[in-house]
């Protein structure tokens, strides 16, 4: 008897694993009794998060916090789900249920929204996932997401511009500048940042992940002016992670140097935090000469 009790309490966590960490009484009834629900239930394995939705303790909190108001994961939660790049997570799960439905008293705490959206597994497609951050987040968050969904090959371009030109509703032109702007060659979450503090400022001429190749040296810039030679860098807290990418990237910054490139690295600090000064130094390099000793390029 305790085999058989013990072997219908980690059935019931096994379908729950399987569904994302939560499900409703319906669908674990699909597969397991009542009796081992209540079984779990008693034994602490699992957790009564909402009126029939149960979820493991170790649950994603998004998942869980949606399926126990019955809507999906979306916006900034439904990102960092789809695995996109996000500048400064949610405090709270962002979670969208259809229009009209109201706020379950017993649902986990969350950030809801009102909509009828489409939906892979409890959480909105990553096309809307995009089109709901650009909409709702300021320049800088809502395209670090959507290049980071292109360049994770998530979605691409044609989709989202579709997909905003449909689009009704509040903050459509906004969408629409977030997808015109987006670009899939950018590589981390502060360097679509600074390319943001560029475009506010109106400063033209810098483009993403510039190559720079020559014999025996070649180089990925951030972001490159390719007739000014002036390359921006935006460093985060991992840049330098041990002695042997120091030293890697000393010799890159002499190469580049010998290659007649001036190099400006931002931190994560200058970039969130100080844009104004970022916008000063970017500006001042621009008004100098550009340099005229050089080593030659590959062909």
């Amino acid at each position: 008897m305790l085999i058989r009790h013990a072997a219908a309490v980690a059935e019931v966590g096994e379908v729950l694993a399987r569904r994302g960490g939560s499900a409703g009484f319906a669908d674990l009834r699909a597969v397991v009794s009542a009796r081992a629900i209540r079984a779990a239930l008693a034994a602490g394995t699992i957790r009564r998060v909402a009126k029939g939705v149960y979820a493991l303790p170790e649950a994603p909190a998004a998942l869980t916090a949606a399926r126990s108001q019955g809507g999906a994961v979306s916006h900034l939660s439904a990102a960092q789900h789809w695995r996109m790049g996000v500048l400064s997570a949610p405090a709270l799960p962002h979670v969208t249920v259809p229009v009209g439905r109201q706020r379950r008293r017993a649902g986990l705490p969350c950030v809801l929204h009102w909509s009828d959206v489409p939906v892979l597994d409890d959480v909105t497609t990553p096309v809307r996932t995009v089109l709901d951050c650009a909409r709702t987040l300021p320049l800088s968050d809502a395209l670090s997401v959507a290049d980071s969904a292109l360049h994770l090959g998530l979605v691409d371009h044609a989709e989202l511009s579709d997909a905003s030109a449909r689009l009704v509703g509040p903050n459509r032109r906004r969408i629409q500048r977030v997808v015109g702007l987006a670009d899939g060659r950018a590589e981390s979450v502060l360097e679509s940042a600074l390319r943001v503090i560029l475009i506010e400022a109106g400063i033209d001429g810098f483009e993403p992940q510039v190559q720079v190749r020559s014999a025996g040296f070649s180089a990925r810039l951030d972001l490159g002016h390719r007739r000014r030679r002036i390359a921006l860098e935006a460093d985060g807290f991992e840049h330098h992670g041990t002695r042997k990418a120091l030293v890697r990237d000393c010799r890159r910054l002499v190469n580049l140097s010998l290659h007649g490139w001036l190099v400006l690295r931002f931190s994560w600090e200058d970039v969130m935090y100080d844009p104004e000064w970022v916008v000063e130094a970017v500006l001042a390099a621009l008004e100098r000469p550009p340099l005229t000793n050089r080593l030659p390029d590959a062909a």
